[in-house]
């Protein structure tokens, strides 16, 4: 899938853990992890970026959930911008609204120590 058709997608994805999210559950929104909050932005991964995001960020993390979200809810606040590799990808600049999450499932760690999810997201 190319950069065009990413942000074509009705969906991007955040990988969190379940606390956090349970936490955001509570209040409404998702205000970000650690790197969130010093990059300024909530870090989303289209379908084809969640195992690469998975292995260099999430190797040995066990609690972790997908949330898929809904691109709709999310405008005009999702921007994609270059990152890793110069691939374009999403970031949302503000809390994150949990009304725009469509599911959430958790992420089990495969042999290799990375989250796995067992079927395509989309």
């Amino acid at each position: 899938m190319s950069d065009n058709q990413d942000r074509q997608s009705s969906k991007v994805f955040k990988i969190v853990s379940a606390p956090a999210w349970a936490a955001a559950l509570k209040t409404g929104a998702f205000a970000g992890s650690a790197d969130d909050v010093r990059d300024g932005y909530i870090h989303l991964s289209s379908a084809n970026q969640l195992h690469g995001t998975l292995k260099k960020y999430f190797t040995g993390q066990t609690d972790v959930l997908l949330v898929a979200l809904n691109t709709a809810h999310l405008a005009p606040h999702l921007k994609w911008e270059p990152s890793r590799g110069g691939a374009l990808f999403p970031h949302y600049y503000g809390p994150l609204p949990v009304s725009a999450a469509l599911w959430q499932k958790p992420l089990p760690l495969g042999a290799d120590g990375v989250p796995v999810f067992d079927e395509a997201p989309d």
